[in-house]
């Protein structure tokens, strides 16, 4: 059995936040049930590691930006990675929930491990 969650937000784009929830939601519930949980960001939805861009955003009908649901998931545990080359993201430019930078060969190594399950959003 897996004891590692990775979530990989690459095509959820953070112009639809509707679409940013799910993944949030799902990795804030897996650290609470004490899964590792990773959410590598990477492509379009690269953004939202930018300083001033997930604080913007909402979820349709929700109190809390979707920012606040990093934060939430952060506190949760869960680990924030964002996957170079993010165009134009440098580390100054990075909210402080982003814990590390990876590259490719990274996040093909953890997918083909065994003990990780991999989501894609």
């Amino acid at each position: 059995m897996a004891d590692k969650l990775m979530i990989v937000l690459v095509n959820a784009d953070p112009s639809e936040p509707a679409e940013l929830g799910p993944p949030l939601f799902q990795a804030t519930v897996a650290a609470a049930m004490e899964y590792e949980v990773e959410i590598i960001i990477t492509g379009r939805s690269a953004e939202l590691a930018r300083r001033g861009i997930a604080e913007q955003l909402r979820l349709p009908d929700a109190p809390q930006t979707v920012y606040g649901l990093m934060q939430d998931a952060h506190r949760a545990g869960v680990v924030f990675k964002v996957c170079a080359p993010a165009p134009g993201l440098d580390d100054d430019d990075l909210v402080p929930e982003i814990d590390e930078t990876v590259g490719g060969a990274y996040l093909i190594s953890e997918a083909m491990d065994d003990a990780t399950v991999t989501l894609t959003y």
